[in-house]
């Protein structure tokens, strides 16, 4: 395997077609300015790197990418990847990850707008992710003790599993297919909304009008704060632990409930059957 050590690069395509190849303590930047250092890689080691310039790393494949920083000027530094290992970096870069496949983020830290655009097949663990719009049109996720924080987050998503997490976002989930969030805390506004086939487990859900126009919702034991006009127009199984704010016209289903402040069956558009069971009937 050839090795590169304590060099700086800033020309374009500097280490172009890069094969087979261990890259350490390495400085990408200069007047150059030079982008796609290295572009079109294969089975590379990157280690404990520096990068600040455009496009980096784009249609590498078999790579690892450990304890590097990634900064604001190394824009969409990683595109139409497939195969690759992101572990303890810094990326604080738009438009970090897209179009790749198969794709394992450890122990990282990242900062990205569009983080995770269009791909296939990522893993996401013990890491903490700010992003305004992260796996938009992404499939095939999992993820498990991440700390995220950002807005229109798994919009358009399918094939998603997320566990012991926190979410502090607000668009979630919408237009998703087959998600399932177990033991996490999901923090924001509307909540699911279009979604079909998405699953909460032991979740804690915070914010106004979660889960609406929801096709095959099922919440197991979850917990639902400030949800004000919760459910409306759903298809949904739910177990509620604790009290719901309200609930107005869900569609079908059976929503089991402990307390609820108001349920509000008026103005609706649509034919509605939900039964909803309130155990403690007095405190209603």
């Amino acid at each position: 395997m050839r090795e590169i050590f304590n060099e700086t690069y800033d020309e374009e395509r500097a280490l172009y077609n890069l094969k087979d190849a261990l890259v350490k303590d390495c400085h990408f930047a200069g007047p150059a300015d030079g982008e796609s250092v290295l572009k079109e890689a294969r089975n590379i080691d990157v280690q404990n790197c520096t990068f600040s310039l455009r496009y980096p790393m784009w249609h590498d494949v078999n790579y690892k990418l450990s304890d590097s920083n990634l900064d604001e000027l190394t824009r969409a530094p990683l595109w139409y990847t497939k195969e690759g290992i992101i572990d303890n970096v810094i990326i604080s870069s738009v438009k970090a990850l897209r179009e790749s496949e198969n794709i394992e983020v450890r122990n990282s830290k990242i900062d990205s707008r569009e983080f995770g655009w269009k791909c296939q097949g990522i893993k996401v663990l013990d890491s903490k992710i700010n992003s305004e719009y992260i796996f938009l049109n992404s499939k095939d996720i999992k993820i498990l003790n991440l700390n995220f924080t950002g807005k229109y987050s798994f919009q358009y998503t399918e094939n998603v599993v997320i566990e012991n997490s926190n979410l502090d976002t607000k668009d979630a989930f919408w237009h998703s297919k087959n998600a399932l969030v177990k033991n996490s805390v999901i923090k924001g506004e509307y909540l699911g909304w279009f979604s079909d086939g998405l699953t909460l487990i032991n979740c804690k859900i915070i914010g106004t009008q979660p889960l609406c126009y929801c096709r095959n919702l099922k919440l197991v034991d979850c917990e639902m704060v400030d949800a004000d006009l919760s459910f409306e127009y759903s298809d949904v199984v739910a177990t509620i632990k604790g009290s719901v704010d309200s609930i107005k016209n869900p569609r079908s289903g059976k929503i089991t409930v402990e307390k609820v402040s108001e349920i509000i069956k008026e103005d609706s558009i649509m034919e509605d059957n939900c039964v909803i069971e309130v155990l403690d009937k007095r405190k209603r």
